[in-house]
């Protein structure tokens, strides 16, 4: 097998434990715990989107639906590699960081507290810029064809997602959140 799908493969079993201890504690939320929940589309398309990813970026490290590995794009596979490795922790740290307030739903919690440390002192929502840069990383470093069109799909419904956070921490944390919006950016550094 490649290196650089050893790698990947590797990783996905590192973070597997962070993600699925994320996942079993968003399965766990219930109905009782949210102060604030708001019904759309939005709560469930971009996790079966990340989902798919997953599934996409295991298969293609099997090498299926990707482009042949030619020496000339070893390169570019490095740099894909390094995004994806680099942007997955950055992911598990953004989730770790929020810790009690963490939610896969697009919810204020009952004893919500605005997390503002960590990666959150610098953009509003770095899960959602990890998981744009680590699926693209990931789709460059296995050369994935298949998994490369979802990856850039699934951008557009993240920022609306954000956008849709941002407006409940608003409701919610209304001052406190609009001085914490002045000093960060949204889903990328010093933007929105």
């Amino acid at each position: 097998m490649d290196p650089i799908n050893i790698i990947i493969g590797l990783n996905i079993i590192a973070t597997f434990g962070a993600n699925i201890g994320g996942a079993k504690k968003g399965i766990k939320d219930k109905v009782g715990v949210f102060k604030d929940k708001p019904k759309t589309y939005l709560q469930t398309l971009p996790l079966v989107f990340s989902t798919l990813t997953l599934i996409l970026l295991i298969i293609s490290i099997f090498q299926i639906g990707t482009l042949e590995y030619k020496t000339e794009y070893q390169t570019i596979r490095i740099f894909g590699l390094v995004f994806y490795l680099a942007f997955s922790w950055v992911q598990i740290w953004a989730y770790k960081t929020l810790g009690e307030n963490y939610s896969q739903d697009i919810a204020i919690k009952k004893d919500h507290q605005l997390v503002t440390k960590g990666p959150f002192k610098v953009i509003r929502h770095p899960q959602y810029l990890s998981q744009i840069l680590l699926d693209i990383g990931a789709a460059t470093a296995t050369l994935s064809f298949i998994l490369a069109p979802l990856a850039l799909v699934q951008i557009p419904f993240l920022f609306m997602r954000a956008n849709l956070e941002d407006k409940l921490l608003e409701k919610h944390f209304s001052e406190n959140f609009k001085n914490y919006k002045k000093k960060t950016g949204q889903i990328f550094p010093f933007i929105g």
